[in-house]
């Protein structure tokens, strides 16, 4: 079964681009929307803070495949249509988004409130005090969470296959369906899927290591 299997492997591969443009562009769009999410709950009135805090918690209980068909099937309903990528990009990046917000916001809080006094002191306003003050040390302290965050993302691109999206996972079921064996291209989808998150997952925990050793992942308040 295998020489049956083997020259279909070009086939699967090549969906790997697919597959990291999903899981690039999806975790761009979280990051930006995790990052603004936490700064509001931070530093918004207490009513903005409450308000974004239940929008990520409703953001982290959506099951990913709904948020999908409802970007896929429910936006055509208010006349927008979009490509099924640009689709499961939208639909992955609303849900992790709510998980990076989770993230940034305990890194943002993990900032001394004193740089923050000092900051205002000088005349920075919020905003600025944020930016070049809180913002590069709390991604600093966020950033083994963060890589750990690309890796469940680049798996949860898989789940796009249920709206037509051409990645590895989508091939590896084509092939199998020609084939009639599942065993092989999953095994070799698996093995794709290993190769880019296992030398991640190294860093995340080598990152979390260094930080903890600088006493970096206190709370800092």
């Amino acid at each position: 079964m295998w020489q049956s299997f083997a020259s279909y492997i070009p086939i699967i591969s090549s969906a790997v681009p697919n597959t990291l443009i999903l899981t690039f562009l999806s975790f761009a769009i979280a990051t930006a929307l995790g990052i603004a999410m936490a700064f509001a709950e931070v530093f918004a009135t207490k009513a903005v803070s409450i308000v974004v805090d239940w929008i990520a918690r409703v953001l982290r209980g959506i099951p990913l495949i709904i948020s999908i068909f409802i970007v896929f099937y429910g936006l055509p309903k208010v006349g927008v249509v979009l490509p099924s990528l640009y689709a499961a990009i939208l639909g992955i990046a609303i849900v992790d988004a709510g998980y990076q917000e989770q993230i940034f916001r305990g890194a943002i809080k993990a900032v001394s409130t004193k740089q923050l006094e000092a900051a205002y002191s000088l005349g920075l306003a919020r905003a600025e005090a944020f930016l070049y003050i809180v913002l590069p040390q709390a991604f600093r302290i966020a950033l083994p969470s963060w890589i750990n965050d690309f890796t469940v993302v680049l798996k949860d691109t898989s789940i796009a296959y249920a709206i037509g999206v051409v990645e590895v996972f989508t091939q590896a079921v084509h092939v199998a369906q020609v084939i009639m064996d599942y065993v092989w291209p999953l095994i070799f989808v698996s093995v794709i899927y290993l190769a880019i998150c296992y030398p991640l997952s190294l860093l995340s925990n080598y990152l979390h290591s260094k930080l903890k050793s600088m006493g970096m992942l206190g709370s800092g308040m």
